[in-house]
C-alpha cells in the first residue's frame, strides 16, 4: 500500500467488508485530518474477482497535466499572484500591495517562476528608474476559470479557519 493513502477496513454490511481509503492523507499535510476524513473518503465493497465495467467508460484522467496543475497551485502565492494579476498589468510593487505578506525576494522568485511557464508576461518600459510591469498572458488568463471555480469549490466545501 503506498506511504501516502490509508486503508482501512470496516463492515459495510453484514457479512461483508468495505474498504474505506483516504487520499492524500501524508504525514505532515496541513489539511486538518478531519477535513481529509470528511471529504475524501471513497467506500467500495471489496471483490475477490475484478468485475467488468458496464455503460460507457469515462476517459483516464490526465494525471500527469493535473500534477503539473497542482505543482503550479502548490508553490506558495502563485494562486493569489495570477488572481492580483487578473485586475490589469501591475509593476513589482503594485503586484507586492494586491498580494498582502510577500516579502520582495518570494514575490521575484514567483514572478520569474510564472513567467517561465507562461503564465505572466514581463516588459520594462524604458525611462529613469526603468519600471518592469507584469501582465497575464492568454495562458494566464485562461488560469483564471479553473482558478475562480477552485475558489467557489473552496467557499461551499471548506471550513473557513476564523
Amino acid at each position: 500500500m503506498p506511504s501516502d493513502s490509508t486503508t482501512t477496513v470496516a463492515p459495510a454490511q453484514p457479512g461483508t467488508k468495505a474498504a474505506t481509503t483516504t487520499y492524500g492523507a501524508r504525514r505532515g499535510t496541513a489539511m486538518p485530518r478531519a477535513v481529509l476524513e470528511r471529504t475524501h473518503t471513497m467506500t467500495t465493497p471489496r471483490r475477490s474477482q475484478p468485475v467488468p465495467p458496464s455503460g460507457p467508460q469515462r476517459p483516464a484522467p490526465p494525471v500527469p497535466a493535473l500534477t503539473r496543475a497542482f505543482a503550479l497551485l502548490g508553490e506558495d502565492w502563485n494562486g493569489l499572484i495570477i488572481a492580483a494579476l487578473a485586475k490589469g498589468a501591475a509593476d513589482f510593487a503594485q503586484v507586492r500591495e494586491r498580494v498582502p505578506g510577500i516579502s520582495d525576494r518570494v514575490l521575484a522568485d514567483r514572478l520569474q517562476g510564472l513567467t517561465t511557464v507562461g503564465l505572466v508576461t514581463r516588459t520594462v518600459d524604458p525611462g529613469q528608474p526603468p519600471r518592469t510591469h507584469h501582465a497575464l498572458t492568454s495562458h494566464g488568463n485562461a488560469f483564471l476559470i479553473p482558478l475562480a471555480s477552485l475558489a467557489v469549490w473552496a467557499q461551499d466545501h471548506l471550513p473557513d479557519p476564523r
